[in-house]
């Protein structure tokens, strides 16, 4: 599958080479997607048996598209990029030195607080929608949106002069919340769907399955866009460091879960869409296509209005990166966390 800026590829058995300026997926000699150099702006590699020519991902590197690389559930696996995107050097000095420094209890905070704030605002645009029909659950999913918004009064409390003093009363209150979250969530996911709740870790179910594939390809998002703004996706705050693990990444990724991804899985199961499984409880081809199809297409289509205007989420998402980086350099005042209205 293939638009104009994101290249998909997931077909097992699929071959990316390079032809003339473009990239073509081919199997078994029958050319199933090409993509124009000039007009892409990634490759998202999912799941087994997918081969990469060195002329393919040679010619990625000198045009800066990044190449991400996930499993059939959507964990992210491994990324490429150019060795120029990573050449920065005064903005990551800041990053890694705001750890230690109030500057990094101001960032948690804020990413939290835009996590909750966005969990509030979902929960109030599906009640929205059900105050017509159902209101009993409208009245419900408005109470459930103010007691996770509560939260982030819990979090206004908080202060310390590093962020490791006080990340474990952050993660209690996130952690409250997004249980909150998860429960309102539950009433409006059609029975017929059996949705156990929200799993993470070891998901088998079509629905957790689905909304863990669809952060896998936000995720790729939000490091590209972290990466060109000069920042270091494995060098978080709210999330602790370890070898391998893009704390930043899962740091900013935080404010986007829900108005890309959540909103847009949940609005296909509330229509009657089969998350299709296969025996070993990973979402069939077909399904995973579909879904990058929607993400990717709430992304370019979506729409918010952000600094005066409507934009696209994708467009949101970087200008959020480079209001990171500015902040961090000590050129911003504040970091702001994006909050779509409902």
């Amino acid at each position: 599958m293939s638009n104009e800026q994101v290249l998909i590829v997931e077909q097992f058995g699929a071959y990316v080479g390079k032809h003339s300026e473009r990239l073509r997926v081919s199997k078994d000699k029958e050319t199933l997607a090409e993509a124009p150099l000039m007009h892409l702006e990634q490759v998202l590699v999912s799941g087994r048996g997918v081969s990469l020519s060195t002329d393919a991902i040679a010619a990625c590197g000198r045009a800066g598209i990044p190449i991400y690389m996930l499993d059939g559930r959507g964990r992210p696996l491994a990324s490429f990029y150019a060795a120029g995107l990573t050449g920065t050097v005064q903005t990551r000095r800041a990053q890694l030195m705001a750890y230690n420094d109030r500057r990094g209890v101001t960032l948690s905070k804020a990413f939290a607080g835009g996590k909750i704030a966005n969990q509030a605002n979902l929960l109030k645009y599906m009640a929205k929608y059900r105050k017509a029909t159902d209101s009993e659950l409208y009245r419900e999913l408005r109470q459930q949106a103010q007691a996770v918004l509560d939260h982030v009064d819990e979090l206004a409390q908080l202060d310390a002069a590093t962020i490791d003093e006080v990340r474990s009363q952050l993660l209690s209150v996130e952690g409250r919340a997004a249980q909150a979250y998860w429960a309102a969530i539950k009433r409006v996911v059609p029975p017929e769907v059996n949705w156990p709740g929200r799993v993470t870790r070891g998901a088998k179910d079509g629905l957790n399955s689905a909304l863990n594939y669809g952060y896998g390809i936000l995720y790729g998002q939000i490091e590209r866009a972290l990466v060109l703004a000069g920042l270091d996706p494995y060098a978080g705050f709210i999330h602790a460091d370890r070898p391998g693990k893009p704390s930043l990444t899962l740091d900013a990724i935080e404010e986007f879960r829900q108005p890309v991804v959540d909103r847009t899985v949940l609005g296909l199961a509330n229509k009657g869409f089969e998350f299709k499984q296969d025996e070993e409880h990973m979402l069939a081809d077909d399904t995973r296509r579909a879904l990058a199809a929607k993400v990717l297409e709430r992304l370019e289509e979506g729409t918010e209005r952000y600094e005066g205007k409507k934009q696209a989420l994708r467009i949101i998402i970087q200008s959020q990166a480079r209001h990171l980086a500015t902040f961090l350099r000590g050129d911003r005042a504040e970091y702001v966390p994006f909050t779509p209205s409902w």
